[in-house]
């Protein structure tokens, strides 16, 4: 069930890009999307590593509609940055911490401040990121904390 879940997102994917409706050019998609799972299910067999799911489904959801709130307060941010006229850049390179037990969750977290304009996850350490901020002010780690706590609390326990 979980393969014909996936070719088929893969085909409406694949669909949807092309936005053509040929015969060939739906055939060449079902081939794509056949010879994809293929590579990834041999994939699976060489290395044996798989990704658990870590992250509670409705918990994620409430926190994209946040984190798309947040990333259109940090554009409108850096717009008033980038057109006034002094640019008060304020650029610093700064660590933070991480709380996530997995590695999606780790990966969830550099990845939203990275999307957030303005940062960027420069560099992961063992237990911080070290992040590049466009115009660093003090409450810039409060905020970074409490993404922190958000993206701790869509992990799901006994996931690794």
């Amino acid at each position: 069930m979980r393969r014909l879940f996936a070719f088929s997102g893969l085909l409406a994917l694949w669909l949807l890009m092309s936005g053509l409706f040929s015969p060939l050019l739906i055939s060449f998609g079902v081939f794509s999307s056949a010879v994809a799972l293929a590579i990834a299910r041999r994939m699976d067999r060489v290395d044996g590593e798989s990704l658990v799911q870590g992250l509670a489904p409705l918990s994620l959801a409430g926190y994209l509609a946040w984190l798309m709130v947040e990333i259109a307060r940090a554009n409108w941010a850096v717009c008033k940055v980038i057109l006034s006229p002094g640019m008060p850049i304020r650029q610093r390179l700064f660590p933070v911490a991480f709380s996530q037990k997995t590695d999606l969750g780790q990966v969830v977290f550099a990845n939203s401040i990275t999307l957030t304009p303005g940062t960027i996850t420069v560099e992961t350490e063992r237990d911080h990121f070290l992040v590049h901020a466009l115009a660093y002010a003090p409450q810039d780690d409060a905020a970074l904390a409490d993404m922190d706590r958000r993206v701790s609390r869509i992990e799901v326990a006994g996931a690794r």
